[in-house]
């Protein structure tokens, strides 16, 4: 089993951010240099580094670089806040580097709590699934999403280690294919069994009974519980609720965005339309709000949290 170091992932090496750049895999590993705010939101921007703790991540690593170098701190931090704005993680981070005396030092702190956090969140997650259950996931939410072991991902290779997973399919998540080439790549070097579907094709494992549970990540929870994530997450919800499957989401709390009341609230970026088609007419919003009452739990490092998610999650929070 091959394991994705932290520091693989990305990293703050001397005056420079380093990334793995998804956007090369499965077939190339190969690291990206940011020398500067701006490159890392350049990258963050067109998915070298991508999945919202992943990208607070390099955001924090992104405004302590720019704190080194003597840049301005406030465009710098507009400039790391701008490049994608519906993951919470994202100002989250900011706001954490921001506020220390030491940037670069706060900045490896977030990455090593979220480690941590990953984990936590993966031990929880794992409980909630059954002997010799088959999973479905969508988009990539392991290490490379992470920078630790991962949310929906990390709670099914930890699953697998305690020998109650069977098998997991995924979704190819168009139009950037983060499911057939980031998360089989990850269940890849695992040794998971994984089957890649087309998106349109996950209805009917489902409908066949071929689904035990369906785990995804988030990138920002409302206070009510509806939650943004990847682009075809609420139809999964709401196949998932008419064939009584249970759907869970696995996300840290830095996700959660007790200021953001709804779902209605939470802004969804829209992507070039080129990533779906060059030729025609197209419309590309990378995510889409699967309402709480789809939601079956909530899981963060501090636990698994039921409906009411109101007050579930702003205890968490306040925890």
């Amino acid at each position: 089993m091959r394991v994705l170091e932290p520091d693989r992932i990305l990293r703050l090496e001397g005056e420079r951010v380093v990334l793995l750049d998804q956007r090369r895999l499965p077939d190339d590993e190969v690291e990206l240099a940011c020398r500067s705010a701006a490159e890392v939101a350049d990258a963050i921007r067109e998915l070298a580094v991508r999945g919202a703790p992943a990208i607070g991540i390099a955001a924090a690593y992104g405004y302590a670089l720019a704190a080194s170098r003597g840049d301005d701190l406030n465009e710098a931090f507009a400039v790391l806040a701008g490049a994608r704005p519906t993951a919470a993680n994202l100002a989250w981070a900011l706001r954490e580097v921001e506020a220390a005396a030491d940037p670069a030092a706060r900045a490896r702190e977030l990455h090593a709590e979220e480690v941590q956090r990953c984990r936590r969140m993966s031990v929880h997650a794992a409980r909630l699934v059954g002997p010799g259950s088959r999973a479905l996931t969508h988009c990539n939410t392991g290490g490379l999403a992470t920078g630790g072991q991962g949310t929906a991902l990390g709670a099914l290779n930890e699953a697998w280690s305690q020998g109650l997973l069977q098998h997991v399919f995924v979704g190819e998540t168009r139009p950037l294919l983060q499911g057939a080439r980031l998360t089989a790549w990850e269940l890849e070097s695992a040794g998971i069994p994984h089957t890649v579907m087309a998106d349109a094709a996950t209805g009917s494992l489902l409908a066949g009974g071929e689904v035990d549970c369906v785990f995804v990540g988030a990138d920002r929870i409302a206070a009510n519980g509806d939650t943004a994530n990847k682009i075809g997450t609420y139809p999964l919800a709401v196949l998932a609720d008419r064939h009584a499957v249970p759907f869970y989401v696995v996300a840290p709390t830095s996700t959660i965005d007790l200021g953001t009341p709804s779902g209605a609230e939470i802004p969804i970026e829209e992507r070039d339309p080129r990533e779906v088609s060059s030729r025609f007419p197209a419309r590309n919003p990378a995510f889409d709000i699967t309402p709480a009452e789809l939601i079956t739990a909530i899981v963060t490092e501090l636990g698994v949290h039921r409906a009411p998610y109101a007050e579930s999650l702003s205890g968490a929070v306040a925890a």
